[in-house]
């Protein structure tokens, strides 16, 4: 059983991610637009998210009634916030993005991540194309073990082992991967590590694109530094 250190790897760029963050949806096609321009392989990880610990949690029905609520005013304008502004930047993809009814346990889903990893890219990435897809259409129970079982093997994935390895090998894996992250400085999704240095949210892609590209020319914009004079 090979643990992970979470800032190294012998893969150029490494991109944490969470099945149940609208921001890291957003943020896997143009993070895998990096593997095919510049021809490299992106060590994908997970990172999985302990939202009540920070934003509460609450429980819809399936219309939208609130049935049960653990946060304050505070965390819910939050909340509300975020997905509305990942919702818009959806639309200009024409991606499908509901809000979830509950706290998932995505933990699940993360080690299916890394056993999919195990058994190439191309299954890897069919998997967390299937999976990010479904998950925000409220297609996909991403904590029933079979319908993992599914995805997996609709992605091309041996799912023989699959169920041992959730269970004993993967889970350890994992929980020392999760236990490491924040002491590394590591805590939201979508994170990018490239050259030992540490980039949070999908902002930062066109600064992991300068760095692949050997920091060649001008470093790109961080579009508040500088503005166009206004004339009155």
């Amino acid at each position: 059983m090979q643990l992970m250190n979470p800032l190294t790897s012998d893969k150029p760029l490494i991109v944490y991610l969470d099945f149940k963050s609208p921001y890291a949806y957003l943020a896997k096609d143009p993070t895998v637009q990096l593997e095919r321009d510049y021809q490299i392989e992106i060590d994908w990880r997970p990172l999985t998210l302990d939202i009540p610990s920070f934003l509460g949690s609450a429980r819809t029905d399936d219309k939208g009634n609130l049935v049960e609520n653990n946060r304050t005013p505070r965390q819910w304008n939050g909340v509300r916030y975020a997905y509305m502004d990942a919702k818009r930047y959806a639309r200009l993809k024409d991606m499908i993005l509901y809000g979830p009814q509950k706290i998932w346990d995505s933990s699940g889903a993360s080690i299916g991540m890394l056993w999919a990893k195990a058994q190439g890219r191309a299954q890897l990435l069919a998997y967390m194309d299937r999976v990010f897809e479904q998950f925000w259409r409220r297609e996909l129970d991403i904590e029933d073990l079979k319908v993992l079982e599914e995805v997996l093997d609709e992605a091309g994935c041996v799912v023989n082992g699959f169920r041992d390895y959730l269970e004993d090998d993967g889970r350890q894996i994992h929980d020392q991967l999760q236990d490491a992250l924040h002491p590394a400085g590591i805590f939201g999704v979508p994170t990018y590590i490239i050259e030992g240095e540490r980039f949070f949210g999908r902002e930062h892609l066109p600064m992991v694109r300068w760095i692949l590209e050997g920091r060649r020319g001008s470093k790109p914009d961080i579009a508040y530094q500088h503005f166009p004079e206004i004339i009155t």
